[in-house]
Formats: structure tokens, C-alpha cells, sequence
């Protein structure tokens, strides 16, 4: 069995992976906050994390996941102050539509999506374990901050330089968009809104509300264990918020929080982070009015590795569009009534392919390399299908590896209700129009040009992966290219 690798952000390197008792992942991933529908931003990450789910599962091992559900914090205690709403009149609708919309996106369950606010006593017993140790102290107005300066370990996985810090010092709030370097709540004294919002609760020190770094440890522990074999989540979130899951989670048992810190880039929107505060953000209810699939998205969110940044635009969409509908021509092809089979070299063609996956998977989770193979495949597997060839195993070979792609990367798209759609006609010349050419050949002309331009800028910003995945989905529509100093020229070949 090949060894898993992945990147760890504590580290800062990939290294060989696997679960301590050899068998189960024990895996927490950062859920949303439930004060809005999460956005595209927000599921590359959960995206990230169900491609690696997935590969671990190919791998051979069992998952116990835990997804929190962040449904107490300032933002939704605001929005409920401002619309004279509890918060569980606000997250409640959020919870129903993110578990909608992750599974229109076909993000697999996790084992647990605890809710934060079910969890307040686990919460109170970790701060009074912290208060204990001395490494927490109680203010006047009864709340309760974590001092990182009795924390020597602070700032490991961010490499944050503590000497800069205003030791002692602290803030009242937390707040998503900045990076608080100093001593962090743990429990808040109630204010008066939090009483009318339903955000309070009985505490040794007062009433008060949990710290938003406090409910992803106390979930953590309470379902996990002491010690994780794997914490993920958006590269946002490595400071403040799993520094300080870290320095209160150790501070609190001693023993190491997470054996491996996963992290994924940022999904930006013309060269922005997307982000609701600056009003750029898309939602999986946009990609469902635009008839997108999940498959689609899933596909442009693979074509990038999950370490890098990537920018969504309508371009890439329509491309990832166009590629997921080819997998889903060829699983149609295979299930039409007039496919008899194909040849025995079909098996060595679906070995190569699944051995391929796997390889790029177990590799950091090499989605664009996974993609590559994918339409590798398609080009062999449709050339294997035109020899028109009576082999059933051949045929239920091609049918699992189809199979396989969904299990793995899930961009297989819905049936479509009118069947097959009919093959394109050839150009007569690469690239150019032809006074004779029809309608759908036309249609395939300007495809393959866009998808030769999303090459380009892929190429220009030294995005070779990306562009690589392209000249294979070029390849599997039958589309040969050559690069010359005169620019890229193309034919169709099949």
C-alpha cells in the first residue's frame, strides 16, 4: 500500500501520514458560523476537507470526523440584538441550508456536527481546569482571559514571535478579521444583549458566554480524544484561532492537541479574498439560479491545489462546466443500449488510471494531478469503446472506474433527462471557422479556444499543474496541441 503524505502546517512540510492506532482518523475540521449561509470561500475549505476525507478512506482507513457548528459568537448575538431574535431563531434556518448546500456540493457527512451551544458545560469544566493551572485569570466584570505569557509553547504553529507581544494585555471581543496577539477570552461576562439574545449562561465565575477559540476545544476533547491525529481547516483561521485552540487544549490535559495541522488557501474573486465584509462573495444558492452543479464546482475547486490560492471567475466556471459534462457523456455512453463492450486492453487502461489517482491523491492531495489522469482516461477509455469491441468485463471495468471517479472526487455530474447529446462535428481546420462549419463544430471551436486561454494565463502565472490539467481535458475531447514560438495551435484528432 502506497504511503500517505501530507503537507503539515506545524512543521511546514509534507510528511508521511497515518492515524496513530493505524486504523481510524480522528479528524476535526472547523464548520461555519451560522449567522449566513456560508459562501464559496467558506466550502473551498470544506471542500478541501472532504477530498482529503475521501483519501483517507481510499487509503484504507475509517474516519471519525467532527464538523462544529459555531452557533454563539458576537456576529450572531448582533444580528439577533439588531432583528430582536434569539440566536437559535437566526442559526437554526443557517444549519438547514448549510447541510443543504454541502450536499448539492456532495460533501460527504461527517460523524458529528455539534452544535457549540450544547456543549457549555464541557466548556466551563475546561476553563476551571485552565483557571486551576494557573494559566488563566478572572477579570472584575467576571470574565475570564487565557495569559499566554504562562504559556511558553505559544506561537508554534503560527510562528508568531512573542517577544513583540503586550504581554498582559487584552481584549473583550473576538473579532474573525484580526489577528489579536494578546491574552484571549475564554468565558464573557453576559451583557445585557446576551441575556435577551438567550446567549448566557450560569458559570462558577458569573453569568456569561463561551470565547469563540474555547468551543472548538471543548468539542474537540469531548469527542476526539486529548490528542487528534488531524486538525483542518482555512489558512485564516492558523492565528488567532488554532494558536489559541492549541495553548488552552494542551494547557488544559498536557498532552499534544493535534498530531498534524492541514491548512487550505484562500478562494479569491478578482484577486480578492472573498469575504462577506468586502460584498464579493458567491453562495451555493447562485450556482443553483446559474444551474451549476455541485460536479462543476468541484471540479474548478480540484483543478488547483488545495495549498494554493485560486481565483473563481465565470470563465472557469463555464470550463469546469464543460469538463464535468464530458464525464458524464462518457458514463452515458458506456450505459447506452447500442455499447457492446470494449477490448481486454480496457483493464490495463482502468488499472493505470485508478493507480494514478491514488498516487496523486496520497500525495498532499494532488487534485490537479487526480483531474489529469481522469481525463486521461476518458481519451483511452473512448478510443477503446470506438473499436467497437464485445468485452463485458471490459465494459463493467470502464463502468467502476467511472464509479471510482465519483468516489474519489465526486465530478460526475446528474443524469441529464434528454439522453446523449450527438458527437461534434470536426473543423476543418484547427482553429479556424470555415464557411461550412456547423453550428455545434462551431460551438467546440470557440471551447477549445477559451480553454487554450485559460491555459495561457495558467502558464503565465506559473500555474503549470492547472494548465497541465487543461491539455488533458483538451486531450479526452480528442483536441491535439502543440506549443511553438508562434503561440499554441490545435486539431482535433478523434
Amino acid at each position: 500500500m502506497s504511503e500517505f503524505r501530507l503537507y503539515d502546517t506545524m512543521s511546514r512540510a509534507v510528511e508521511p501520514f497515518a492515524p496513530v492506532d493505524g486504523q481510524t482518523v480522528r479528524m476535526y475540521t472547523c464548520g461555519p458560523t451560522v449567522y449566513n449561509p456560508a459562501h464559496l470561500g467558506n466550502f473551498r475549505t470544506f471542500l478541501f476537507e472532504d477530498l482529503l476525507r475521501r483519501a483517507l478512506r481510499l487509503r484504507g482507513w475509517s474516519v471519525d470526523q467532527v464538523m462544529n457548528l459555531t452557533d454563539v459568537d458576537d456576529k450572531i448575538i448582533a444580528k439577533a440584538h439588531a432583528e430582536g431574535m434569539t440566536i437559535s431563531a437566526i442559526t437554526d434556518p443557517v444549519i438547514k441550508i448549510f447541510h443543504a448546500d454541502r450536499r448539492y456540493l456532495k460533501i460527504e457527512d461527517a460523524e458529528h456536527y455539534p452544535r457549540a451551544t450544547a456543549y457549555i458545560p464541557q466548556m466551563i469544566l475546561l476553563v476551571e481546569r485552565l483557571v486551576a493551572r494557573e494559566l488563566a485569570y478572572r477579570t472584575d466584570d467576571g470574565s475570564v482571559y487565557f495569559a499566554i505569557g504562562r504559556f511558553p509553547r505559544y506561537g508554534r504553529l503560527s510562528r508568531l514571535d512573542t517577544r513583540e507581544l503586550k504581554v498582559g494585555a487584552r481584549v473583550a471581543q473576538d473579532d474573525y478579521s484580526k489577528e489579536n496577539a494578546q491574552d484571549f477570552a475564554l468565558w464573557k461576562a453576559a451583557k445585557p444583549e446576551d441575556e435577551r439574545a438567550g446567549a448566557a449562561w450560569d458559570s462558577p465565575w458569573g453569568r456569561g458566554r463561551p470565547g469563540w477559540h474555547l468551543e472548538c476545544s471543548a468539542m474537540a476533547l469531548a469527542l476526539l480524544g486529548d490528542t487528534l491525529d488531524l486538525h483542518c481547516g482555512g489558512v485564516d483561521l492558523i492565528f488567532p484561532h488554532h494558536e489559541d485552540e492549541i495553548a488552552q487544549s494542551e494547557g488544559a490535559t498536557g498532552a499534544t492537541f493535534s498530531r498534524r495541522w492541514c491548512h487550505g488557501e484562500f478562494l479569491l474573486t478578482d484577486g480578492a479574498k472573498m469575504a462577506k465584509r468586502v460584498g464579493n462573495v458567491m453562495a451555493v444558492a447562485d450556482l443553483r439560479a446559474a444551474r451549476i452543479s455541485g460536479a462543476a464546482l468541484r471540479h474548478l475547486m480540484f483543478t488547483t491545489h488545495y495549498r494554493q490560492v485560486l481565483n473563481l471567475s465565470e470563465a472557469a466556471l463555464e470550463a469546469s462546466q464543460r469538463a464535468v459534462a464530458h464525464v458524464g457523456e462518457f458514463a452515458e455512453r458506456l450505459a447506452a443500449p447500442g455499447t457492446t463492450g470494449g477490448t481486454p486492453a480496457m483493464a490495463a487502461i482502468a488499472d493505470e488510471f485508478t493507480d494514478r489517482v491514488r498516487s496523486a491523491l496520497f500525495d498532499d492531495l494532488n487534485a490537479p494531478q487526480a483531474l489529469a489522469a481522469v481525463f486521461d482516461f476518458l481519451r483511452a477509455a473512448n478510443a477503446d469503446l470506438d473499436r467497437r469491441g464485445h468485452d463485458r468485463a471490459a465494459l463493467e471495468r470502464a463502468q467502476a472506474a467511472v464509479a471510482f471517479i465519483e468516489e474519489t472526487l465526486g465530478i460526475v455530474p446528474p443524469p441529464r433527462t434528454g439522453g446523449m447529446v450527438g458527437a461534434l462535428d470536426t473543423p476543418a481546420r484547427a482553429g479556424e471557422a470555415t464557411d461550412a462549419e456547423t453550428p455545434d463544430a462551431a460551438a467546440f471551436r470557440s471551447y477549445v479556444e477559451e480553454r487554450l486561454r485559460a491555459r495561457a494565463e495558467a502558464r503565465t502565472g506559473r500555474d503549470f499543474a492547472a494548465a497541465d490539467v487543461i491539455r488533458a481535458e483538451l486531450s479526452a475531447r480528442g483536441v491535439s496541441i502543440a506549443d511553438s514560438g508562434d503561440g499554441t495551435s490545435w486539431k482535433k484528432t478523434g
